[in-house]
């Protein structure tokens, strides 16, 4: 496939019905933002397994300037490595109520249409709302991601399945989903703004579920939440700009793999370029591991990571021939969401939004139809780790939306889902786009790879073929072949700003799909 061309707007998804969303605000005059909004209250109703109303929210936003926008949430005041360790844990959990920090993505909806929107919430919700009360009919690869997600959480955090299971266990291809309570909650937000989550009746229920779980977390934990506008890190890789969001998120981790790749001698392709490649991932994915935190607890300057002092040191460690040792770390996996959207004014924005692994941590809010996150799974119980635990610190985040831009303007607004693999994908995709000049759809559908930390192991779409698995195995990778169009290697979008227009693509690893004209 290639991409599609617009003139007046698109947005992009993982789920057709957020697009159509996005599509309508679009056509009745709304702005990029206001359609990225309305697209992603959508999606956190027909795609539970990717991101939803308990969850965090990153963006980079274009509007003659470039502005990076932060809405993850810290842990409890009180948390702290002895409470964790006391219910019997050895390392943090992936999933239960000690997972939870103070969600962020209502208020970052809230504070992304207060400065670039034209729309009310109470307008954008709408579609969202009628989803939830009407219902939507499950396809059989969402009914296949909310019932998997159901059972992960009844192995993983039993304490925890009755609730989902009374709302999402009947999940099957073809029958029709409502969801009544996060219906109530999204009329309460476009009623009453967001105060009625950190500071009124939601928030007391959050608070109240947890507690009752066994969480610190208190009303004032979610009160005190703040979000950031912050100034994105910027590099060069192919003789564009690459903007990504600064810690606690990975964006730094991304840059520093294309600098490398652009400063490496980049093979043309094949199995010579994804072995530089792989091995630029693994020196990237450990200084996360090492350095890559709440920017309050960072013990060096991040952009230390781009200088050219660290990268000679990094190349010098590349063997174009043989892989080098990685040690497995832990390293959770997680689910989310990317979106994006341009406009003729030409705003543009770059947004990311997650529940993190599966439904999210396996508590849910029942009155208010709420599952809630799970990214403080990002915490260490290692008090020499960087991103051990400790009260109201923010968790290493995966999440990275990301801009390209040429002589001072943007030429691509690109992300990824994938937790760890998010800045492998950015590393690849981007060099399809930007290296070798592919349009986004093709650079999109192009097979990948993901280096799992965990395991060490790469995983290989099977498109890519027997022989390159074989190629790289004999320089010493674990590779495992998975399914075509896996999202495992992430599912990216893509839209590039023309001249004349735009053109763009979406990933066939989720039900995405592009929506403009």
């Amino acid at each position: 496939m290639h991409a599609r061309s617009f003139t007046r707007g698109v947005v992009a998804t993982p789920h057709y019905l957020a697009s159509a969303a996005g599509h309508d605000v679009l056509a009745a005059g709304g702005n990029a933002v206001d359609a990225i909004v309305a697209a992603n209250l959508a999606l956190g109703v027909v795609a539970p397994y990717y991101c939803g109303y308990g969850g965090d929210l990153l963006a980079v936003v274009w509007d003659g300037a470039i502005h990076g926008y932060r809405s993850t949430g810290r842990s409890p005041a009180a948390a702290s490595v002895d409470h964790v360790r006391a219910e019997g844990h050895a390392a943090m959990p992936v999933f239960g109520p000690h997972t939870v920090t103070v969600p962020g993505a209502v208020r970052g909806w809230f504070d992304l249409l207060e400065r670039f929107g034209t729309r009310s919430f109470a307008d954008l919700a709408r579609r969202a709302i009628e989803i939830a009360e009407d219902g939507f009919v499950l396809t059989r690869p969402g009914a296949f991601r909310v019932s998997g997600s159901v059972a992960i959480i009844r192995a993983m955090y039993p304490a925890g399945v009755d609730a989902l299971a009374a709302v999402y266990g009947g999940a099957a291809d073809g029958r029709r989903l409502r969801l009544p309570a996060l219906a109530h909650t999204i009329r309460t937000l476009a009623t009453d703004g967001p105060d009625a989550y950190y500071a009124g009746p939601i928030g007391a229920a959050i608070s109240a579920t947890l507690q009752a779980h066994g969480s610190p977390m208190t009303e004032a934990d979610l009160a005190s939440h703040a979000s950031a506008w912050v100034d994105p890190l910027c590099a060069s890789f192919a003789g564009r700009t690459v903007a990504e969001l600064p810690p606690p998120t990975q964006g730094i981790t991304a840059l520093e793999m294309l600098r490398l790749a652009d400063t490496c001698d980049l093979p043309a392709g094949g199995v010579e370029r994804d072995h530089l490649l792989v091995e630029i991932a693994k020196l990237g994915l450990a200084d996360r591991d090492r350095f890559v935190t709440d920017p309050d607890c960072m013990t060096i300057d991040p952009e230390m990571l781009v200088a050219e002092q660290h990268l000679a040191t990094r190349r010098a460690a590349l063997d174009r021939d043989c892989a080098r040792p990685f040690e497995p770390r832990r390293s959770p996996d997680g689910g989310t969401a990317y979106l994006c959207a341009a406009d003729a004014d030409g705003l543009c924005v770059s947004l990311i939004q997650s529940n993190f692994s599966a439904i999210g941590s396996g508590v849910h809010v029942a009155e208010w139809g709420i599952n809630l996150h799970n990214r403080g799974a990002s915490f260490s119980l290692d008090a020499d780790h960087v991103n051990v635990l400790a009260g109201a610190k923010l968790p290493m985040h995966t999440l990275i939306p990301a801009l390209v831009l040429h002589d001072g303007r943007p030429t691509h607004v690109f992300g990824t889902m994938g937790g760890h693999a998010q800045a492998q994908v950015h590393l690849q995709v981007l060099t399809r786009l930007l290296v070798d000049g592919d349009d986004p759809q093709s650079a999109i559908d192009a097979p990948r790879w993901a280096l799992d930390p965990a395991t060490a192991v790469v995983s290989a779409e099977s498109r890519l073929g027997p022989v390159w698995s074989e190629a790289m195995s004999k320089r010493g990778h674990d590779v495992r072949t998975i399914r075509g169009f896996d999202d495992g290697v992430g599912h990216a979008h893509a839209i590039e700003l023309l001249a004349d227009g735009m053109r763009a693509g979406c990933d066939p690893r989720a039900e995405s799909a592009l929506a403009g004209w």
